[in-house]
């Protein structure tokens, strides 16, 4: 079975999906005039006032509709997990530390990706029982009127992330558990598996009040251990920035193919973790109340930079600084050593943290991935039985994910999310369109002073599929 995995993993993922992204990534860029990078301000700014509610907007009561920054947690919870830790860590072990330059590129040029998806799933969302829902399966059906199309994505993100993703990232934690503390994976699981069907049976808003009150804890936590860790090699910082270029051009390694290796490690991991155009993140921008749907595609489009430019390279720098990561460790287990290694011989306390940090960024990572499959079995067919029989699957795939091999569960999510990937991809390529005249009416908007708010009359062609911007053409 892991040489079946590997093998369509690596045809899918080291030779289509990188070249596809890639060409993506620039592709979205150049239409939107780099908007990652004109509008860094501007995302900032959404960001610190994403908070509050708005009460006003499409006639839902306050009460029931998710915040900005509660659909920008969710989305994080999602992102920032096994693959900030045991993803950097894997990409660097078969890579190199060119694979960190590979990574910073790809969220850099990812990040128009993500904005475009982000703004598609407002553009398109729709009202829910109890918050708004969107997402690739919604535009594609609502804007390219494909029904078997968007059906085909909502199956893919579903077995991506209720259970590919899931796998890993039970995986990931007893793992850690188990070289910290020697607690047995199926211990550890049976854990998991308990308090991950507490949490999901709470639906979408116990799940968004959840991640924003751990999410922003433990990523705070883990930068002030990097910090501290990059302090005490201050004076290595120039070497490493060094180590992490030379290998990613060196001449050297080009012949001896490593080069290659470190672009489609780093791009595969990176994917992994900001996940920019995979099409799993536009279902937590949807459930956010805004008044204009570029708000909350440039705050998705920062949650990459968060991820990527942040988390993960705090993981890069603390593999770099130990100098550990040629002596034959991998994923979470590399991640300890190394800070084990970085905080002194003889200590362990690197290990213990970063086992009680992987539950923490894994965990919040498996209820957000269980709500991507929730909101789009529900697309397929409003059935609680449905429902409720996927939740016992997620907690099952938990525990099994527990106990099965690294090496199954990431080639797995490889093939799995590369699928996803590519449907997600070329619906975006068409439906672009509309994106980058919404970036164009909201910049005019902002430039005129006022604060943007969307209506049917900006792309009146399709005003009669955009069902929860009536109200704000009303007022």
């Amino acid at each position: 079975m892991e040489q079946v995995i590997t093998a369509v993993s690596g045809i899918l993922t080291d030779y289509i999906l990188v070249v596809v992204l890639l060409v993506a990534a620039v592709y979205f860029t150049i239409r939107t005039g780099g908007v990652q990078f004109r509008m860094a301000g501007e995302m900032i700014r959404l960001l610190l006032h994403s908070g509050k509610r708005d009460e006003d907007s499409h006639g839902v009561p306050a009460k029931d509709t998710v915040s900005s920054f509660q659909a920008f947690s969710l989305s994080i919870a999602s992102r920032v997990g096994t693959g900030n830790m045991a993803g950097v860590a894997t990409a660097i072990a078969m890579g190199g530390p060119g694979a960190v330059f590979w990574m910073w590129m790809i969220a850099l040029l990812g990040a128009a990706t993500a904005f475009v998806e982000s703004t598609l799933a407002q553009l398109f969302k729709v009202k829910g029982e109890k918050s708004f829902m969107g997402g690739p399966a919604y535009y594609i059906q609502k804007g390219l009127g494909n029904r078997p199309w968007a059906v085909c994505f909502a199956v893919l993100i579903t077995v991506t992330f209720g259970f590919a993703f899931n796998s890993v990232q039970a995986n990931t934690i007893a793992s850690a558990f188990n070289e910290s503390f020697g607690v047995s994976p199926l211990l550890t699981g049976s854990v998991l598996t308990v308090a991950t069907f507490i949490i999901i049976m709470g639906g979408i808003q116990r799940v968004s009040r959840f991640s924003e009150l751990v999410v922003p804890v433990m990523a705070i936590a883990y930068l002030i251990l990097a910090i501290v860790i990059v302090t005490l090699n201050i004076g290595r910082i120039g070497e490493i920035l060094t180590m992490i270029f030379a290998d990613a051009f060196s001449m050297d390694s080009a012949l001896g193919g490593t080069v290659g290796m470190g672009m489609i490690m780093g791009i595969k991991r990176g994917l992994f973790s900001n996940e920019a155009g995979e099409g799993s993140t536009p279902n937590a921008a949807a459930t956010a109340t805004v008044s204009h749907p570029v708000k909350q595609g440039l705050i998705q489009a920062l949650g990459v930079y968060t991820d990527t430019l942040i988390v993960c390279s705090c993981t890069a720098f603390i593999i770099l600084c130990s100098g550990i990561f040629t002596e034959g460790h991998d994923g979470i287990v590399l991640t300890q050593k190394a800070i084990d290694a970085d905080l002194g011989a003889g200590h362990n306390y690197g290990s213990i943290f970063v086992s009680i940090a992987i539950l923490f960024f894994a965990f919040t990572s498996i209820v957000a991935n269980y709500y991507y499959g929730e909101t789009n079995l529900l697309f397929i067919r409003n059935s609680k039985r449905m429902i409720t029989i996927y939740r016992l699957l997620v907690c099952a795939i938990v525990l099994v994910g527990s106990l099965t091999t690294l090496t199954i569960v990431w080639g797995f999510a490889d093939i799995t999310m590369s699928l996803m990937t590519l449907c997600n991809l070329a619906a975006i390529f068409l439906l672009g369109k509309y994106a980058f005249t919404l970036l164009k009416d909201y910049r005019r908007q902002r430039r005129e002073g006022k604060n943007p708010v969307y209506t049917s009359r900006t792309i009146p062609q399709i005003s009669h599929l955009t069902e929860c911007w009536d109200e704000q053409e009303k007022k």
